[in-house]
């Protein structure tokens, strides 16, 4: 029984990681693309590892407590990695896709540059 539960978390992250990669290749600009590659790629590692722990954890009966801090470093730090990265493109200029309909951080920006 442990093994499907282990086998499910690592097909699960095995596919938000390739969904990652699909979104990578077919969102129109930056953003899109940094979006869907944070939010799979960070769910899909997490999966990994968390199988990864669990397989040591009941197969093996080893603790190991390394995996569970990379899991909390991955959920911690990938998003504010992918935020600090999308500002710094949208500070830069690069262009967003013709398809956005909304950009809330306009009316910010301009307001920011006044300061």
């Amino acid at each position: 029984m442990v093994e499907v539960i282990i086998s499910i978390f690592l097909l699960l992250g095995g596919i938000l990681s390739f969904l990652g990669s699909v979104g990578i290749l077919r969102f129109p600009d930056v953003y899109g693309r940094l979006h869907a590659a944070t939010k799979s790629a960070t769910l899909g590692v997490i999966g990994i590892v968390l199988a990864t722990f669990l397989y040591f954890l009941v197969i093996h009966d080893l603790f190991v407590g390394k995996l569970l801090l990379g899991i909390v470093f991955v959920f911690l730090t990938a998003p504010v990695g992918a935020f600090m990265i999308s500002r710094a493109a949208y500070r830069t200029g690069v262009p967003l896709s013709s398809m956005t309909q909304q950009d809330d951080l306009k009316a910010f920006m301009k307001k920011d540059a006044t300061k």
